[in-house]
């Protein structure tokens, strides 16, 4: 008898077939990515780390055939230590680092890991709050690391840009260990230069950013690399605009060497601190199966398709934020710089952001309620709704659909308005929502 579980993968499989991802985290993987993780790998346990040596000069045909002595605490490794090898060298040519960790299980875990390479508890990090558009694991006061660490936030200015001048005023006030910049709702390009000016004015001063959304814009070459503007760090899923399977990468600048040796603590051994504080200090062991999918993922991004892609994602992104904007949206810095538009709803159409999520559910678009900075509406009847363009446009939609779905999205908000609206109503739009969703098949 056939597990139940697999009837509700083919149903989600037919949702998601049927009707359109807005959520700017959400993405389509590849059947290649997709048959990376459900390989044989999953089989395998691999504490530890492949050896690094030779993997900057070395091309992939060579990763892929040598054998050398690695730092696992588990034999039968030769392949895994390959397959491992291709990530990290595909990850460092992707985002121009000395050094890639692709073992942690997510963003999360990333974050958490730097921390714990460079921070003893107590010590200060300034990051974006989260009511301004930071992550959860920038120091809310929910998380384990807010708990750990001394948070600092700094937040954003009336059009929705950091607030640089605060960020600098506290940074130098309160020298943090970490300057991080990162965001999950965050419609600008940061200065990474000026920034990097703030760090280098305090000693010891780590450069982090958690690029999680935008780590394909910038593998893709429509977003600037915090590493070619002095950051030592920069932490990102995999998924998102990456497009590989969920969880997490932290690349580095700095010197590579074995992680079974303590290194000083200074910032060119970030990356062996970075390596050390993943495995032991936070993961046992690395999802092999996942690892894998990442290197596949890693080479998509390497071809020159997946440039295209990447501007595309900001082109459709922009069309449907100027689309929005003519029809009366009120939206969060007055539109978007990358792939990801901040609607206030409560102010465009008098609605809350789970209602909105809600009703756009029931026609077949998907999308979240998303706190806007200062917002009264609590955590889960927020002010504000957050979508983007990384799933659309990886399913080939353009900027003539972002025209439609704008006035879909419009639609709904003004039936929301009458809690009397007949289903028919919503029907009708759903039937065009599915009508356009199977014009362009994952």
């Amino acid at each position: 008898m056939k597990d139940i579980v697999f009837e509700l993968i083919e149903q989600e499989k037919q949702r998601q077939r049927e009707g359109l991802e807005l959520i700017p985290s959400e993405n389509y993987v590849s059947g290649a990515v997709l048959q990376a993780m459900g390989s044989v790998l999953t089989n395998k346990y691999s504490e530890g780390y492949p050896s690094f040596e030779g993997i900057n000069e070395w091309n992939e045909t060579e990763i892929a055939e040598r054998t050398l002595p690695n730092y696992r605490y588990y034999g039968g490794q030769v392949n895994i230590d390959r397959i491992e090898r291709l990530a990290i060298d595909r990850a460092c040519r992707l985002f121009h680092a000395d050094h890639a960790n692709v073992q942690p299980h997510s963003g999360a875990n990333a974050n958490e890991a730097v921390y714990y390479a460079w921070c003893q508890p107590g010590d200060k990090i300034l990051a974006m709050s989260l009511p301004a558009g930071g992550h959860l694991t920038h120091g809310a006061p929910v998380t384990r690391s807010a708990k750990i660490y001394n948070f600092i936030s700094y937040g954003v200015t009336a059009d929705g840009d950091i607030n640089y001048d605060e960020l600098e005023e506290k940074a130098l006030a309160e020298k943090p260990k970490i300057i991080l910049i990162g965001y999950s709702a965050f419609m600008k390009i940061p200065d990474f230069e000026r920034v990097a000016k703030i760090g280098a004015k305090i000693p010891g001063c780590l450069l982090m950013a958690d690029m999680a959304h935008v780590a394909g814009l910038i593998a893709g070459g429509a977003h600037p690399n915090p590493l070619d503007y002095g950051f030592h760090v920069m932490t990102s899923t995999t998924h998102k605009t990456l497009r590989g399977p969920r969880g997490g990468l932290i690349i580095s600048r700095g010197k590579v060497s074995s992680p079974l040796k303590k290194p000083e603590h200074t910032l060119e051994n970030i990356p062996t601190l970075i390596d050390r504080a993943v495995f032991p200090g936070a993961q046992g062991g690395p999802l092999e199966h996942i690892i894998a999918a990442k290197a596949v993922a890693f080479g998509e991004a390497l071809q020159p398709e997946f440039t295209d892609y990447a501007h595309n994602v900001i082109k459709n992104a922009k069309a449907l934020a100027d689309a929005l904007l003519k029809r009366n949206f009120v939206l969060q810095g007055g539109g978007t710089d990358n792939h990801l538009i901040l609607i206030d709803i409560k102010s465009s159409f008098g609605i809350d952001g789970k209602t909105y999520e809600e009703a756009l559910d029931r026609v077949g678009l998907t999308l979240n309620a998303n706190a806007l900075p200062s917002d009264k509406g609590g955590a889960f009847r927020p002010s504000g709704v957050r979508l983007g363009t990384p799933a659309i446009t990886t399913r080939g939609l353009g900027v003539a659909e972002m025209e439609i779905i704008a006035d879909w999205l419009h639609r709904v908000a003004l039936l929301c308005q009458n809690p009397n609206t007949p289903d028919s109503d919503y029907d009708k739009i759903h039937s065009e929502v599915h009508n356009l969703s199977l014009r362009f098949v994952i």
